[in-house]
């Protein structure tokens, strides 16, 4: 049955997959509220439903668009799969999470997109793996987690740092967060902004982001309107590292995602 489930959770989660490419929202540690029980605000197992997925686009030649989309979710004892990532638990118990981590990020630009992109190389999707924990108290989860590209893409590593802070009340979960974004210089020039002497031009100047830090900020919330079906919203903003916000392919100042989704548990 475990099996049925993920191979169903993986095969919606590829159409989610398909129209989300530029979004990137991190649903956090909400699997470690995860139980099999009516009340729970995050239940057991498979989760499929549908989302409003809107927000800024990274590049200022993109428009911002909302999707309405399909999509699977799965909150395992050790396992959980959300669609573009996934975490496997190694240690877990009442004070102390410890995974491994892994996430296919899409690539996102391509110069036949937009005419400020010809010239650009394009950016490939890549596949990247890490680790990560998480210190639980009665107040926050604090966490850290580090990743790199395994594939050769962009040769590039991020490290997160963050806090949540949940609330519980029966079938409620709310939970505000805040932490800091770390992407090497070669994530950073690849995914965010960085234009190498072989794709500058008159009008598109060199730029080189360097490592970048970005503070974020989220809030992620679920309620559980009877046994089988469930709501989620999570908004999620970036404040731009400020050699990323210049970039002359960026120039805005961050970059925020929401999410409004319904799901039934299977």
């Amino acid at each position: 049955m475990r099996s049925s489930q993920l191979t169903l959770a993986a095969l919606c989660s590829a159409l989610l997959l398909s129209t989300s490419a530029y979004a990137d929202v991190d649903l956090g540690s909400i699997d470690l509220f995860s139980k099999d029980s009516a009340t729970s605000p995050i239940p057991k197992g498979l989760v499929v439903g549908g989302a409003a997925v809107t927000g800024t686009h990274r590049y200022q030649a993109d428009d911002t668009e909302t999707y309405f989309i399909p999509g699977a979710l799965y909150f395992g004892d050790q396992f959980m799969y959300l669609g573009d990532r996934a975490r496997y638990y190694f240690a877990l118990n009442d004070s102390f999470a410890a995974y491994g981590y892994g996430r296919f990020r899409f690539g996102n630009l391509d110069p036949d997109d937009h005419d400020q992109f010809k010239g650009m190389h394009k950016r490939r999707a890549e596949f990247e793996a890490g680790v990560g924990g998480t210190v639980i108290t009665p107040y926050a989860l604090l966490s850290a987690r580090i990743s790199s590209d395994v594939t050769g893409q962009s040769d590039g590593q991020e490290l997160l740092l963050w806090a949540d802070f949940p609330i519980v009340r029966d079938k409620l979960l709310i939970m505000p967060g805040v932490g800091m974004m770390i992407r090497s210089s070669n994530m950073a020039n690849y995914y965010f902004g960085g234009v190498s002497a072989s794709e500058a031009t008159p009008q598109r100047k060199e730029w080189d982001t360097g490592t970048t830090f970005s503070p974020m900020t989220a809030i992620i919330t679920s309620y559980r309107f009877t046994d089988r079906w469930m709501g989620l919203f999570a908004a999620n903003y970036e404040f731009y590292d400020k050699s990323i916000a210049d970039s002359p392919l960026v120039q805005h100042s961050g970059e925020l995602y929401t999410i409004l989704a319904v799901g039934y548990s299977w």
